[in-house]
């Protein structure tokens, strides 16, 4: 269902007047060599009709045909823009990797708009998240507490807030939106982050926070010695660095498509959740205070942070 057609089933004409409008926030697509996830994503963001659009595209990786064809195809999905949009282009002709083109893609788009949604290759998106984006741009716009939106929950069936959106630490990038102010001071590369700053354990977490300052502190790490290309573990950092929460859909706006993608490890990763429509007008929390049953559901069955699960790492260790 388009968003023109959920509004036309809406009941409450309220409702009705109340959101329809048109959407005019600018939308980056972070694309590169995959072309069904393209194709899907695309024809969502195709009925959203933003007015601008951005695409950023990474290149082929060396002595790769298959890329270097997939990265044609899906650069021509992504320009079939049909509707009364402004469209600008980043197209890349080596390959930077996951880090390098994600994080170049963001800065770029930033540089050109105040705020905007991002949507990566394998991130489709209901049509209520991007009003819902909208909104919540608009209301948080100037309150620096919240450094970002998301709109993917994938534990929505193990815990729902009784709002439509909640607060939270976690950064969840499959669909989010943000400000120019999200990205002030982000640096690819982690390691001169933690150089200038390395005050987020106390900014976020209580002292009691054992195991959660270790997995943190371990994938900090990792991506600061090179040995993850990524990009959004930087961006969780410079978050928590800010003492900044975000936003956060208590509908699962975001169904990811990316189940062979390069991150895609966990099992609450929502291959088996459907996304859903979030109703309007949006209903807030009584207060922006951290919804802490939210975030135990996000560490027990997205990063898997528990103590079973910490000695177990630990017996691993030992045995090995």
């Amino acid at each position: 269902m388009n968003y023109n057609q959920y509004l036309q089933n809406s009941k409450n004409e309220k409702i009705k007047l109340l959101f329809d409008k048109t959407f005019k926030t600018p939308v980056l697509f972070l694309i590169f060599n995959r072309p069904d996830t393209t194709k899907k994503v695309f024809s969502s963001i195709r009925e959203a009709k933003p007015p601008r659009l951005y695409i950023a595209a990474d290149g082929p990786r060396k002595n790769n045909l298959n890329d270097k064809k997939n990265c044609m195809i899906v650069r021509s999905i992504a320009s079939k823009v049909d509707w009364d949009c402004d469209v600008k282009t980043l197209f890349i002709n080596q390959n930077l990797g996951c880090r390098l083109a994600v994080s170049q893609g963001i800065n770029w788009f930033f540089e050109h708009e105040p705020e905007g949604i991002i949507l990566e290759d394998d991130c489709l998106p209901s049509q209520s998240f991007f009003i819902f984006c909208q909104q919540m741009l608009e209301q948080f716009r100037n309150d620096k507490r919240i450094g970002a939106v998301c709109g993917f929950y994938s534990n929505e069936k193990d815990y729902k807030p009784k709002s439509s959106y909640f607060i939270s630490r976690y950064l969840r990038v499959w669909g989010w939106a943000g400000w120019r102010r999200t990205i002030k001071n982000y640096d690819s590369n982690l390691k001169k982050m933690i150089k200038k700053n390395d005050n987020w354990q106390d900014n976020i977490f209580e002292r009691s926070d054992i195991l959660l300052k270790k997995y943190f502190q371990k994938a900090f790490d990792q991506v600061a010695d090179g040995k993850i290309d990524t990009w959004d573990t930087q961006l969780q950092y410079l978050l928590w660095q800010k003492k900044q929460n975000v936003v956060i859909s208590s509908n699962n706006l975001i169904k990811n498509l990316g189940a062979d993608g390069a991150h895609a490890k966990t099992k609450d990763h929502n291959h088996e959740l459907p996304i859903s429509e979030i109703e309007f007008p949006l209903i807030g929390p009584e207060n922006l205070k951290r919804d802490t049953n939210a975030d135990k559901q996000i560490e027990l069955k997205s990063y898997k942070i528990s103590k079973l699960s910490f000695l177990k790492n630990q017996l691993k260790k030992i045995v090995s």
